[in-house]
């Protein structure tokens, strides 16, 4: 248990490049305080102590300002960032080396008592405000931008961002020597890239309505098929992004 909790305050320092000391880590984190006593309440939940375990989640969530269900599997090095508002649901699972940001819901889509929360492959990293939701699965090593809404799987090694949540490039490792890529602010913008599909649609239809007249230069119009085949593929990369790009 020692060892566990050694290895979580290490963490913190991989994480977060304002952790200074030890004992900061340990009165001053409530991701560290949160995930300590999820484990107390995961523990009862397994032993059958339902309510319990919901108890002891609801004074963590009181003291914390982070909801984790009793349910919830996590695997080793999760580390809460700030931490505020944080929701995780019962039938989440999530691997090692996942980092979480502050209003992040990882929340289920049915009534039905079945698996029906997202599960977090290793190294995964979800920005703050994103929302991840129903029984999905998001790939090892990949992204989540801030304040994306995700309801498809993600493949591994990808960077989603947006409403809904969009593929828009894929990623090397995220976490080195345990460290994690902190440049959040380098991601792709899926809604401009759409409007640039559109407009090239837009010239792809002048074109055509262009050949209709005498060239004044003598050069010769594009020919019409070329022209189809631009705005057919300017049109499928364009249903792509508004179809989720997943």
């Amino acid at each position: 248990m020692l060892a566990t909790i050694r290895e979580d305050i290490h963490t913190a320092f991989d994480r977060d490049p304002a952790t200074r000391t030890t004992w900061e880590a340990l009165t001053c984190y409530p991701g560290l305080h949160a995930i300590w006593m999820h484990r107390l309440a995961h523990a009862c939940w397994k032993a059958g102590l339902l309510w319990l375990g919901r108890f002891i989640s609801h004074i963590t969530r009181w003291l914390t300002g982070i909801e984790i269900h009793p349910g919830a599997t996590i695997g080793r090095r999760f580390f809460i960032d700030h931490g505020m508002g944080v929701v995780i649901g019962e039938t989440t699972e999530i691997g090692d080396d996942v980092t979480l940001y502050h209003g992040v819901t990882l929340g289920g889509t049915t009534w039905e008592k079945i698996k029906r929360h997202p599960t977090l492959q290793d190294g995964v990293i979800v920005g703050a405000g994103a929302k991840v939701l129903g029984a999905i699965t998001i790939g090892e090593q990949s992204r989540i931008g801030a304040n994306s809404v995700v309801f498809k799987d993600v493949p591994p090694h990808s960077t989603v961002v947006g409403i809904p949540g969009t593929v828009v490039a894929t990623t090397e490792s995220l976490i080195e020597d345990g460290k994690i890529n902190l440049d959040h602010h380098l991601l792709a913008n899926p809604v401009a890239e759409a409007l640039g599909h559109v407009l090239k649609m837009i010239d792809d239809v002048n074109a055509r309505v262009d050949a209709f007249h005498p060239d004044t230069k003598g050069k010769p119009a594009r020919t019409s098929d070329n022209l189809e085949k631009d705005r057919l593929s300017e049109q499928e990369k364009l249903e792509r992004f508004l179809g989720g790009g997943i």
